[in-house]
């Protein structure tokens, strides 16, 4: 079984090779072919450094020649399928679903975007275009940093598209941007939080995992650039965990209590805001992940079940939770109100009365979530209003699916629900950063309406 798999992953990496290598199969049997010119190797003028040998990677380099080839992650059995309600239009092509104001959606193409597919034909056409993306400069990624690393991009990219079922040779402008622009990039940038945190340690000590957050509005793609990101690190052989803000809620139970206590307050009707989660489970599940250390250390992660009582929702059966194991090197927390600030009472009260019982209940979240989390990840909107589009637009594509999804109304009754919090909360995490971190570990990344990176303005 495990040639099986070996075979599987070595196949599309070697056409991947030759695809940017502009080289036939025959000529890639772990002998040395010359590459093409590539202005790479003039620009720096350094041809052993740009693509230099790996041995976690799936191929050598040296000397612009393709010496060897292996697969080093054929071991793993990974879940590959796509986590519910991601935000993966850019998956299938560049059609873009735009609402008008009699509630018609129609396919519209994004104009920034050509439609055509992009055949890279060289490692120096990959390498010009990770170096336009506007996250390049913000992780500290030099264009040299980026030759010298190369192979490994290349591997990262093959990895993701077999996690999203791409054709990696014909890459459309949308799939090459998210994957090149914006999923790789904040690998990389993870990568180095976790040498930088492990570095604090010496030899033979416990290192805990590194907790990353990822603060992100609802419908922005977090899900899914979680779910990426946790299959990278395993494919590169580092135990991860993931976890949602959302795997916190309380059970049916606590919510009927929670709307019991605060009548007429639509904020805390249903599930969402600060005060409809478990925070004392919270923090025994943050506080036993961080534990896990030593490799044969299990233990199962909490899960949500959002569609029991009819989509009132209640947590999962323990049975379906799924285990990680240890050593953890990293653990990835996610949610829409990750890092909120309590703000004066006045100001909360100005944006709507009902959130005076949010803005108190948020008191207590810091030291159940944000003081576990040592790097940041924060997703920036421009306008809150986009959460209303991109909900509306997963619970369209859940009933052309045939799945049960909300009607327009109540997919605005619902996001009515959270957007006081947004207009809050969201201008002061935007300024000052989340609650308790550091700035030079915080990594900021502005989306437009398409849920693509853009440069800040």
């Amino acid at each position: 079984m495990a040639g099986a798999t070996s075979s599987l992953i070595s196949s599309p990496w070697q056409a991947t090779l030759e695809h940017y290598n502009n080289h036939k199969r025959s000529f890639v049997k772990g002998y040395p072919f010359p590459c093409h010119s590539d202005p790479i190797s003039n620009s720096f003028n350094i041809k052993r450094r740009l693509l230099p040998s790996s041995s976690s990677s799936s191929s050598i380099f040296k000397d612009n020649h393709v010496v060897a080839h292996s697969s080093s992650s054929s071991s793993y059995k990974l879940q590959t399928s796509m986590p519910s309600g991601c935000g993966c239009s850019w998956i299938q092509d560049n059609s873009m679903l735009h609402y008008s104001p009699t509630s018609n959606w129609t396919s519209k193409k994004c104009s920034a975007l050509p439609t055509k597919t992009v055949d890279v034909s060289s490692v120096s056409d990959l390498f010009e275009f990770i170096c336009s993306g506007p996250l390049v400069e913000k992780i500290g990624i030099t264009p040299e940093k980026v030759g010298q690393a190369i192979d490994k991009w290349l591997l990262y990219g093959s990895q993701l598209c077999r996690l999203f079922q791409l054709n990696e040779l014909k890459l459309t402008i949308p799939q090459k941007a998210r994957l090149y622009h914006y999923y790789i990039p904040v690998f990389v940038w993870c990568q180095d939080q976790i040498a930088l945190h492990n570095s604090k340690f010496k030899d033979g000590d416990d290192v805990p995992p590194l907790v990353i957050g990822f603060s992100a509005p609802q419908g922005c793609g977090k899900t899914t650039l979680v779910f990426a990101l946790d299959y990278l690190f395993k494919t590169t052989k580092m135990n991860s965990a993931t976890i949602s803000i959302d795997d916190f809620y309380l059970t049916a139970e606590g919510q009927a209590k929670l709307r019991e206590e605060n009548p007429g307050n639509a904020l805390l009707e249903y599930r969402g805001n600060a005060g409809s989660h478990d925070l004392p489970f919270s923090v025994e599940t943050m506080e036993a992940l961080t534990k896990l250390t030593k490799e044969g250390m299990k233990m199962k992660v909490p899960r949500y079940d959002k569609s029991a009582y009819s989509g009132r929702g209640d947590r999962g059966d323990p049975t379906t939770w799924p285990e990680v194991e240890g050593p953890l090197k990293v653990i990835l927390f996610e949610g829409w109100m990750l890092g909120f600030k309590p703000l004066p009472a006045q100001v909360v009260k100005a944006v709507d009365p009902q959130l005076e019982t949010v803005n108190k209940n948020l008191e207590a979240y810091y030291e159940a979530w944000d003081k576990y989390i040592d790097a940041w990840v924060v997703i920036k909107i421009k306008d809150p209003s986009y959460v209303y589009r991109w909900r509306l637009q997963a619970e369209i594509a859940m009933r052309q699916a045939g799945k049960a999804g909300m009607s327009d109304d109540e997919v605005n009754d619902f996001v009515s629900r959270y957007l006081p919090a947004y207009k809050a909360y969201l201008p002061t995490l935007y300024e000052e950063g989340p609650s308790g971190s550091e700035p030079e570990r915080v990594l900021a990344i502005d989306i437009d309406e398409e849920r693509n990176p853009i440069l800040a303005t």
